[in-house]
């Protein structure tokens, strides 16, 4: 590249030893002679300053060390967009891949592919300049999907250029180190889905500037680094004006340590599913079951956790064991069977903002449930129960002492042995002496009777 360069250069995309930039800055750098240009890095640690030189502004970078000076000949322009074409799909003659291929599967085929891994080293992520709101005003009457992800927009160029997009619907912006400034005014109000996945300058108080996108219906905030949210407006059992159509929140990859988050989530009056994996509070082995349970237990109103559905049975025995697990420490805060006595403190309903509501839909727990169990202890792993038969009326009443770890699988081939029926014959269900008149089925056989919240006492109905 020649030292004479025009001030069209502004914004031209560069490479520079396999460094990728944005011309910034054409011009004189005193004290030295000769033309400069001022890129700003796609990797701000490739840069030593953010476009200042000796007191003196001459372009200005998104990251303090983004900026660098360069001379002109150091730096590789790229080809025309015919050229770069021909050489990203190889249009013209050029020497055979190796042979190696790797098998994907799209759709249910399996597919091979060769020279895959070379394109990907080829491929690098647009980063573009945005013009002025008056040019853009309707430009896009029909369009309803935008992804911008990695190209280096502002949140105030989001906001500049939504007037041309008046029916988005969906609007990808990860990985733009955005930091959302202000509200969208009479922009945006279309937007059924957010993708911020990403951007780790974003946190609480940014969100609650577009929390009343009438719309929204998904919000996607993986990798963003949240770690807590409150909604101001709302206290423990009310539900917050924000976000009024929330549905779907994707919190995954975060830094979410504390129940308090899962509990403000509840306030949100829309929210039927929600994804918050490889966040610290999910933890691995036995206890992931248990922080599962605990966060059914938490969101009233949700009906997918983590990509799977939550059928009534997992619900309610989720609520039930919540209700136990914390039935000494709603005691000890005040709590009582008596609902005349019944007066937890404040600290608690914070900690426990639905325990209260479970208390009123299964009743308080009775002294007997909170017992401390003993650990490893048989006695207190077995469970004395009923085994009735409805649709049999010569089979006589059985007792019998089943673990309350033994799956339903187990269970039925106990009685499969017993009544001499094929177990494929066998539907089980269970009565509660606690809940008169209601009967639960047990319709999952991978999972155990404490999983549906079996008890001592209660009875096992079985058909066939």
């Amino acid at each position: 590249m020649n030292d004479t360069l025009t001030s069209d250069v502004i914004g031209r995309r560069v490479e520079v030893n396999g460094e990728h930039a944005t011309v910034r800055f054409s011009g004189i750098v005193p004290p030295v002679a000769g033309l400069w240009l001022g890129v700003e890095w796609d990797n701000p640690e490739r840069g030593k300053h953010d476009g200042s030189h000796d007191g003196t502004v001459y372009f200005k970078c998104r990251h303090p060390t983004g900026g660098s000076f360069i001379r002109p000949n150091k730096v590789n322009f790229g080809v025309d967009f015919l050229t770069a074409v021909k050489n990203r799909y190889v249009l013209e003659d050029a020497p055979e891949e190796d042979g190696k291929g790797q098998i994907i599967i799209i759709g249910n085929k399996p597919v091979e592919t060769i020279g895959f891994d070379s394109i990907i080293k080829q491929q690098s992520e647009n980063k573009l300049s945005f013009p002025l709101a008056s040019a853009l005003t309707r430009a896009f009457p029909a369009l309803k999907i935008l992804a911008l992800n990695r190209t280096g927009i502002t949140w105030v160029e989001v906001l500049r250029c939504a007037s041309g997009w008046p029916v988005l619907e969906e609007l990808y912006l990860a990985s733009n180190d955005l930091f959302i400034s202000e509200r969208p005014a009479d922009v945006l109000q279309t937007l059924k889905l957010l993708d911020l996945s990403s951007n780790q300058s974003i946190d609480e108080n940014q969100l609650f500037l577009i929390a009343y996108l009438p719309r929204l219906e998904q919000l996607i905030l993986s990798d963003v680094g949240i770690s807590s949210i409150h909604f101001p407006d709302a206290v423990a059992g009310q539900k917050t004006l924000m976000f009024p159509s929330l549905q779907y929140l994707i919190v995954n990859d975060n830094q979410i340590s504390q129940w308090s988050f899962i509990n403000e989530l509840d306030k949100l009056q829309s929210l039927h599913a929600l994804s918050c994996t490889r966040n610290p509070l999910m933890q691995e082995g036995k206890a992931a079951q248990t922080t599962h349970q605990f966060i059914i237990a938490k969101i009233g109103q949700l009906k997918t956790l983590n990509k799977c559905e939550i059928l009534p049975e997992e619900r309610r025995g989720a609520e039930l064991d919540y209700r136990k697990a914390f039935g000494n420490e709603w005691k000890a805060a005040g709590g009582h069977q008596d609902p005349d006595r019944n007066r937890p403190n404040e600290e608690f309903v914070a900690a426990h903002p639905r325990y209260q509501l479970l208390c009123l839909k299964y009743g308080a727990p009775e002294d007997g449930e909170l017992k401390t169990q003993q650990p490893f202890v048989l006695k207190n792993q077995l469970l004395t129960l009923k085994i009735k038969y409805p649709n049999q009326v010569d089979q006589k009443v059985l007792e019998k002492q089943l673990p309350a770890s033994m799956t339903i699988q187990k269970v039925k081939g106990l009685l499969a042995r017993l009544l001499r029926v094929p177990v494929s014959e066998l539907l089980l269900s269970y009565e509660s002496p606690k809940m008169p008149g209601r009967e639960i089925g047990l319709e999952n056989d991978q999972q155990s009777l404490q999983f549906y919240s079996v008890e001592s006492g209660d009875c096992l109905l079985v058909r066939w």
